[in-house]
Order: structure tokens, then sequence, then C-alpha cells
């Protein structure tokens, strides 16, 4: 059902890896009439959102065997970039119209979402109630923080009366935050824990991009009332499944542990695949950057990133309310740093690990010629670490568009803590392979 003894054929698209961003547009392009051939040179999906058991992660990182206190191997489901769902965010309406309710997929909300200011664990305020009753401001700037947010739940880009007479396609957002009256400290996490802005850049460019993220968040929140996130049941390794599965539904064809040996050229386009002998031939390639690095001008280097996977046996202590799980940022601001930091944390209420555990990841983008001590603010705040694993990784991106190569290459995975970025990258690369733009809100068609 899945998978072909042989690849030798012509296919629509060939897709290389099996990673988030990769399964979703194999089963989108399937579902759209393409005929997709999906090859991965591993014999597990998910690339480097795979998830593993312990045993795995011990191997991985070269650890030998683990301590049998940690617990059965298979109770553990350990994301290697675990990022988190925004309730109301691209990534769960392509779910929602594919493969949630075909799979039973289950979800679970992350308790708090959270940011450090002073040292100190504050809840992001994102609706007028919760800013007249946050910690984060004194008085009167709460006020102004609940007018402005009153305003961008009711921003609408097509009604210019809920624009201000401003022109907010041009209009930069540090102007906006002026407009209000909003102080450096509110502007802060506004940008980075609500707006999910991974640096400053953002104040100085046209303010209708941060206001739609801003009022994402704010939906996302209300969708379930304490938190904009998601996650799923027993991690993020079903998701690339779900969407092979619904590739293969629609007449897809997978090969796990298959090597690509040459990515074949002609003309300055591509072609095809080799693997061994066998050939296969298509007008278009899906891939992530890995199978693309011995490829002239395919790739350009965006940035670097560490993570440390950290195993504990409680949960982040001095969270608010006591949240077992959780998303922290820590902006630039309060490290000095140009990047943001991302903490969160998953536990065995999403049955991704034994009764008691819990998994936190801190993350960022690294700065400095000694990465893991650029994690210690983050790590500092998850208390004693049983276990910890940390891995720095080079992010790529396509140098083109695939316009003229017909090679589409996803970006990789950022130091960022949520998959909105990676949904963004989805709907782009499906817009430039189709010519038209996904309806998110569409669902497809049964098989």
């Amino acid at each position: 059902f899945f998978f072909a003894v042989a690849m030798d054929d012509k296919y629509d698209a060939i897709v290389l890896g099996t990673g988030l961003t990769e399964c979703v547009l194999s089963g989108l392009l399937s579902v759209s009439g393409l005929k997709v051939l999906h090859v991965d040179r591993n014999s597990y999906y998910g690339g480097e959102c795979a998830s593993l058991n312990m045993e795995q992660l011990f191997e991985k990182f070269g650890k030998g065997a683990p301590d049998p206190s940690l617990g059965k191997t298979h109770l553990w489901n350990v994301d290697l970039c675990p990022k988190l769902l925004m309730a109301n965010g691209i990534l769960v309406k392509i779910l929602r119209n594919t493969v949630a309710a075909r799979y039973n997929m289950e979800f679970m909300l992350i308790e708090g979402s959270f940011v450090l200011r002073d040292g100190k664990i504050h809840k992001v305020p994102v609706t007028e109630k919760e800013a007249l009753s946050s910690g984060l401001m004194g008085m009167f700037e709460k006020r102004r923080a609940a007018k402005f947010l009153s305003w961008v739940q009711d921003y609408e880009p097509s009604d210019p009366k809920t624009h201000k007479g401003v022109n907010l396609m041009s209009v930069p957002m540090r102007d906006v935050f002026k407009q209000f009256g909003l102080e450096p400290g509110t502007v802060n996490f506004l940008g980075h824990a609500a707006a999910l802005q991974h640096n400053d850049d953002y104040l100085d460019q046209p303010a209708h991009a941060t206001l739609l993220k801003l009022k994402l968040y704010a939906e996302s929140v209300n969708m379930y009332g304490s938190s904009p996130y998601v996650y799923p049941m027993y991690g993020l390794g079903d998701i690339p499944q779900a969407f092979a599965r619904l590739c293969a539904v629609y007449g897809g064809t997978y090969m796990l542990h298959k090597p690509v040996d040459k990515i074949l050229w002609e003309d300055g386009k591509f072609a095809g695949i080799q693997s061994g002998d066998e050939v296969a031939r298509a007008p278009l390639v899906v891939g992530d950057p890995s199978y693309f690095m011995l490829e002239p001008g395919k790739l350009k280097k965006a940035a670097q990133v560490v993570r440390a996977i950290c195993l504990l046996d409680h949960p982040i202590p001095n969270l608010p309310d006591g949240a077992k799980s959780a998303q922290i940022i820590i902006p630039q601001s309060e490290l000095k740093r140009r990047s943001d930091m991302y903490v969160i944390c998953t536990s065995f209420v999403h049955k991704v690990c034994p009764d008691g555990w819990y998994i936190a990841l801190v993350s960022t983008t690294v700065e400095t010629g000694d990465p893991e001590s650029e994690l210690l603010p983050g790590l500092r705040l998850l208390g004693s670490i049983r276990e910890k694993f940390v891995q720095v990784s080079d992010v790529y991106e396509p140098a083109g568009s695939g316009a003229g190569d017909k090679a589409y290459i996803s970006k990789g995975m950022d130091a960022s803590t949520h998959f909105e970025g990676c949904g963004e990258d989805i709907l782009d690369l499906y817009r430039r392979i189709m010519g038209k733009e996904y309806d998110v809100n569409v669902p497809c068609a049964s098989e």
C-alpha cells in the first residue's frame, strides 16, 4: 500500500525527505491530482522533526544505554525539534481539513504561554481583560495596552474603518505602538511573546503583518481560553506519517531507507533522481535542504541553532498556576542578545513520556563560539535536569524560488518553538508549485 519495490517510473513530482514540510506537501500535491514519489534516505519518518524512543535518543547522541530509572523506552516519544501548534494557525487548519479526523489525531492544550521579564515569569496578556490584570504593567499602562489589544481584535484588513486613519500597509509597527503610547517593555512582550517576532526588525516594517500575528494569537487563545498552543498526543511523529498515509491514499508511492545517489538536471532544470541503478523522473522536486548540499548554488546558510533537550522528573518551577506544560519566551532585550530564546515543556499528559516525567527544550540562534553556554538563561529556569542532549544545527534556506530550476526547497527549522513559520513556508511552496493559493478553509474531498 505504501511502498514500491522499484522506483523506475515517471511522476508529476518527487519529494525528498519526510520532514513535516515535505510530508504535508506530498499529501496536498497528491490530493490535488499529482502523481507523487516520496523518498527518504532514513528508515523512519520525520527528518529533523523525528520522534525517538529513549534507546534511539541515547544512541543518536552517543550516550550509551539509558538508565533504567528513566522507565520503559517505548513510553518515550522525544521530538528532536519540538514545536507547538497555534490553535487557529496555518498548520492546524491544514490538519483539520485533511488528516486530523481521518486518522483520529488528538491534541492537548499547552497550559500556559509565558514571557520572562526582569527575571520573573509572567503570563502573556493578549486580551483586554488579561491586560488589566497583568503584573507586567503599571495601572495606566494596563489601560493603554487594553485599548490597543481591543483595537487589534477588531482590526480587519478589508475594513478601513478599523485602521484608525492610518495606511497600515506602509506605516511601521513602531509608529503604531507610539500612537497608543505603549512603553518599551509592553512593546517588547507584545512583539516577541504574542506576535512571535524573532528580533526587533519588525518595528521598522509595515504594521499590517504584525497586527495579523497579534490577532492570530488572540484568536487562538480565545478558542480554548487559557493558551494559544496545542500539541499532538504522542508527539509530533504522527503528523508526517498522517500526511504520508494521505499521499498514499491518493496514489502516492513511498520509499523509506532509499538513498538518493544523484540528482539529475537537464538544461538547468530538475529532471529526476538516481538511486543505485534505478532512475525516477519528474518535472519538479520538493525537498529539504539536506538533499541539495552538494548541488552548487541551491542553498544559502541562514543561521545556526542550538537546542538542548532536557528530561525532568518535575515540572518547571515558578510557572504561574503550577502549569505542567508551557512555552516561555525570553526576549532578546532581556538577555542583551540579537535573538530571542525559547523554552517549551511537555509532559506525561501528552503521552510523550512515562508518568511523572517532563520533556523540556531550550533553543536559540547561535551568536557566539560557545553555543551551549548561550542556553544557560533558559536552562536555569528548568531546575534540576536528569538528562540533557545538546545539538547544534546549521539552518539552510533555498537560494532561489524554484521558478527556473523546478527545485522547490523547504526552509530548515529555526530556533522558534512554534510552527507558524513552517506553515507559511508550506503555503508559499504550494503556491509556487501549483501556481495558486492553497485554501486552508476548504476540506479536501474524500478519496
